[in-house]
């Protein structure tokens, strides 16, 4: 684990990312995003223009939460989740637990059970190559975003159906737990260890701490990226 002296990273070990979600239409007519949960990542969006909403699934049921500008929504790991553009200028800053893990890994779309039966299969109808155009990244990207939609669609009329889709979402990526314990480790966990550790030396009066002190900026490491949930501008950071 990274010493709890000082940690350089976001406050609280956070990631983040500028989204601009899909206006794409869906077999329901509804313009966004892919449905998808996260399962051990929490997620928050801070809405910055346009106009919306995020659709949930959980064991509690359907819900819908409005997207405008100013609105701060979050919700915890397991929450499917749908992002809907009803205006097209849907833009959100997303928040995400874990140094950005939600966006490198702890995500699984909600395809149909025939493509969640092991990684390769899973792998096979989600991964948008690196080396392809432009238009293909975007055929690939809508063509998964369809099928979580199909998937999405059944499991919020067949609800009974959620806790098979989150075993077979845990197996699919159990084998990155280590790897995402160390991101954890690296991150979340190093920042609070840190505080506790600043914490203990100001009780004992001490603040040489402070002469640590520093000051980091970063513009986007990769801009226009097909995400999830729309064209993302990502972080080297996370």
């Amino acid at each position: 684990m990274v010493s709890p002296e000082l940690f350089a990273g976001l406050p609280g070990g956070v990631g983040v990312s500028h989204l601009s979600v899909y206006d794409w239409p869906a077999a329901d007519g509804l313009c966004g995003g892919t449905p998808h949960l996260h399962l051990t990542c929490g997620e928050g969006y801070v809405v910055t223009g346009g106009r919306g909403a995020v659709q949930t699934l959980t064991a509690s049921g359907f819900a819908q939460t409005p997207l405008a500008a100013g609105t701060v929504a979050w919700f915890t790991p397991g929450t499917i989740h749908r992002l809907v553009n009803e205006d097209g200028g849907l833009r959100i800053v997303v928040l995400m637990q874990n140094s950005g893990l939600p966006e490198a890994g702890d995500a699984v779309l909600t395809l149909p059970p025939r493509y969640l039966t092991d990684p390769e299969t899973y792998a096979a109808a989600t991964a948008i190559p690196a080396d392809a155009s432009e238009a293909e990244q975007e055929r690939v990207a809508r063509a998964r975003r369809d099928l979580a939609v199909e998937g999405y669609l059944r499991l919020r009329e067949e609800p009974k159906e959620l806790p098979a889709f989150h075993e077979a979402a845990a197996a699919l990526v159990r084998h990155r737990t280590e790897e995402w314990r160390a991101r954890w480790e690296r991150g979340a966990a190093a920042a609070s260890a840190a505080t506790g550790h600043q914490l203990d030396r100001l009780a004992a009066g001490d603040a040489g701490y402070l002469a640590d002190a520093a000051v980091r900026s970063e513009v986007p490491s990769a801009r226009g990226r097909f995400g999830m949930c729309g064209r993302l501008d990502v972080y080297q950071s996370h």
